[in-house]
């Protein structure tokens, strides 16, 4: 290429103010690393007004997941991480896929040749070593091949990739915003393949030109990248070419021992959704995981967060996905949801274990006990069928419960539902009120061994009262009986 194409490319790129992109390549779900970058980098470029750009990478065709991007843009918006430019929305600096940018690396590889800080490798290696640029070998005999020889044997039609010139003296340092200045050994790293044989650039030369070129200011990646860095640095130098900020970020980690992982079964953002924690908790927690605000707060919102954010609060040490304190925060946020709005996350999962009941009552009982919407259908599942349980459960010293006072309230609560008029949640109330005081007895020692017999558990959502308001007449009364057969003649309780 002549010098005006690379002017005409230079003058593209945006120059004004912080531009940061997050760059998955379409795989599959989104695992909770890839999620917390994508949100660090979305709030860097929000906390300084910035851009914050989605580029897809998918220079490796044989890892490609059929309708991964449509995942992405998906997960993405759902998390309320919005992009200024992207694929499917345009830009300046498109496009926005890697593929779709083909042709843009091959000039800078041979720009990088004629500088004398690449070279045509026409050695034989496998489709793997290509795409990882990773050797533990010795002298490559195409580095020292002079720059005759190597057009002639390109123009011969003999394949070939193009591989990173890397100096054999000195040393490379790299500033990074979370770990400050590292310096690697050049004889240390290998001549990395930038342009593999079917004329594809790797992922470590797509990188450096496309974030060049879309004038990224801020690159956040995982530490797994480190190493990888003063190659970049090597690159960026070679091409005259400012270096963007590099954040990179401590591993996620399952244990002490075990990274995150999903090929290991860790759990995706999807995943988490599945389970029943909201897309406000997991993203909240997430954030928390290897950054840590000032003072002692830990509930923010996603725009309280962009607000909050600094990289001076970034953590050099390994962060440990703890699921007990992702409930914690998650139970937190479903406690401060308005009533309608925890009544409508959680109407979907009361239907599974309560269809036909009045689910608004259920939700009202539910918000206050609940850690996970998932958990929902098991909390209610003794409103489909009301279990096997045993007289124990009828004794209760608080209450003053036993199964012979026991018997006594509920020989006088049966005919005093059964008659009931009208059936509300009110008029069920004030009746058993009213019967406690009648049989000189406190409230609790005939409400207990009425929601005993009602749900056949110790713990439930809702006390008697909204357990009959829910059953219903016939079945409310049906398993009162029932509970009074078990405790006079041992009648089976369940069913």
């Amino acid at each position: 290429m002549d010098k005006k194409w690379f002017d005409e490319m230079e003058a593209r790129i945006p120059r004004e103010g912080v531009r940061t992109r997050f760059a998955p390549s379409p795989t599959g779900y989104m695992h909770i690393g890839n999620m917390r970058t994508a949100l660090y980098t979305w709030l860097i470029a929000r906390k300084a007004g910035g851009k914050f750009l989605l580029r897809i990478e998918d220079t490796d065709q044989g890892r490609l997941v059929e309708d991964a991007t449509e995942i992405i843009y998906r997960t993405l918006r759902d998390a309320g991480l919005t992009w200024d430019e992207g694929p499917d929305i345009g830009g300046p600096v498109g496009p926005y896929i890697q593929t779709q940018r083909k042709d843009l690396y091959l000039p800078y590889a041979e720009e990088l040749i004629r500088r004398g800080c690449a070279y045509r490798c026409f050695c034989e290696k496998t489709e793997s070593e290509e795409d990882s640029g990773d050797f533990s070998r010795g002298e490559d005999p195409c580095r020292s091949l002079s720059p005759e020889e190597s057009e002639a044997r390109a123009k011969a039609g003999e394949p070939f990739v193009v591989r990173q010139r890397i100096p054999r003296e000195g040393s490379t340092t790299f500033h990074d915003e979370i770990f400050g200045d590292i310096t690697a050994p050049n004889a240390d790293l290998d001549d990395q393949v930038l342009i593999k044989r079917d004329g594809l650039p790797t992922y470590n030369f797509a990188n450096v030109i496309d974030d060049h070129l879309m004038g990224i200011t801020h690159v956040v990646r995982g530490t797994e990248y480190l190493s990888s860095a003063p190659k970049y640095n090597l690159l960026y130098e070679a091409l005259g070419w400012e270096i963007p900020k590099y954040v990179h970020c401590s591993p996620i980690m399952r244990d002490a021992q075990h990274k995150l992982s999903k090929r290991h079964g860790d759990p995706t953002y999807d995943d988490l959704l599945k389970q029943g924690y909201l897309k406000e908790a997991i993203l909240n927690y997430v954030a928390l995981l290897g950054w840590s605000p000032a003072g002692e707060r830990e509930f923010f919102t996603l725009q309280e967060l962009a607000e909050a954010f600094d990289l001076k609060g970034m953590s050099k040490s390994p962060a440990i996905f703890d699921p007990v304190k992702l409930t914690y925060f998650n139970s937190a946020y479903l406690r401060n949801m308005t009533p309608e709005a925890f009544h409508e996350a959680a109407r979907p999962y009361i239907l599974q274990a309560a269809e036909g009941m009045d689910t608004a009552l259920i939700a009202s009982l539910l918000q206050q006990r609940c850690e996970k919407l998932s958990d929902i259908p098991g909390q209610l599942g003794f409103l489909k069928q009301l279990p096997e349980y045993g007289t124990e459960l009828f004794i209760n010293k608080k209450s003053k419960s036993d199964p012979e006072s026991s018997v006594e309230m509920l020989r006088a609560a049966i005919p005093c539902v059964e008659k009931l008029e009208p059936w509300t949640k009110d008029g069920v109330h004030d009746a058993l009120i009213a019967l406690a005081e009648t049989l000189g007895v406190k409230n609790a020692k005939l409400l207990w061994p009425v929601r005993i017999a009602l749900s056949g558990q110790a713990v439930t959502p809702g006390g008697a009262v909204e357990i009959c308001c829910l059953l219903g007449r016939e079945e409310a009364v049906r398993r009162m009986k029932l509970g009074l057969a078990l405790l006079t003649d041992g009648g089976e309780a369940a069913q």
